[in-house]
């Protein structure tokens, strides 16, 4: 029996400074320092700052993750490079039995010709159910005899399916982090993307309430 999960999760693992820690970066420009976060005039710099797109303060706070979700969606995240790092599990070493993903909505096609995207939902007949289970099972079947017979894991993996669960490290900065929730977030992007970059959002605002909050006031209305 396939074990199959239907949603993605990010945990929060580490991070590198404080609120005050753009404040900080900013204010270097005039050889100030501070220790305490003051609520007026430093979330008036932060706003100040993240308004007029001045990024590099906000790079000197960091956050490290770990995301677990299927291999179609971090595909489609870990094009975002800039600012971050990624090390995946690698089937290469890995070869414990895989877990599968299965939305609990389908989602249409898109309308007015788009190329992308989703509309509507649709409901799938128990047959085509059924037949998505017997391909999971027989994908993970097929890796498990081709193990057992002495084929490498490195080899062995191209049988299993983008549906399959994966998991890596990410770690950059604070205004990264900021561009993959902007980018993410927006109603046109995958709805299985926006669900990580979701949770992304709430570490990171308990994180860094301050300067998150002036980073996501900037992108909601900028």
């Amino acid at each position: 029996m396939v074990e199959i999960v239907n949603r993605s999760t990010v945990d929060f693992v580490d991070k590198l400074g404080t609120d005050l820690t753009p404040v900080n970066a900013a204010r270097v420009s005039f050889d100030k320092h501070q220790e305490v976060f003051d609520a007026d005039k430093d979330q008036k710099l932060l706003n100040y700052l993240a308004d007029n797109n001045h990024w590099t303060p906000f790079a000197h706070a960091q956050m490290q993750l770990r995301v677990t979700a299927p291999i179609f969606v971090a595909r489609q995240l870990v094009k975002h490079q800039i600012g971050l790092v990624w090390n995946e599990v690698s089937r290469r070493y890995v070869s414990d039995e895989p877990t599968y993903f299965l939305p609990t909505v389908w989602r249409g096609k898109p309308i007015g010709g788009a190329k992308q995207g989703s509309h509507g939902e649709v409901i799938l007949p128990v047959a085509m159910l059924h037949r998505m289970n017997a391909l999971m099972g027989n994908s993970v079947s097929l890796y498990t005899d081709l193990m057992d017979i002495g084929v490498c894991a490195e080899q062995a993996r191209m049988f299993l399916l983008q549906n399959m669960m994966t998991s890596w490290y990410w770690t950059g900065s604070l205004f990264a982090c900021a561009r993959i929730c902007m980018l993410r977030l927006d109603p046109h992007a995958q709805g299985e993307t926006r669900d990580v970059a979701s949770v992304i959002d709430q570490i990171c605002g308990a994180q860094f309430p301050h300067a998150w909050g002036a980073l996501s006031k900037a992108w909601t209305h900028g």
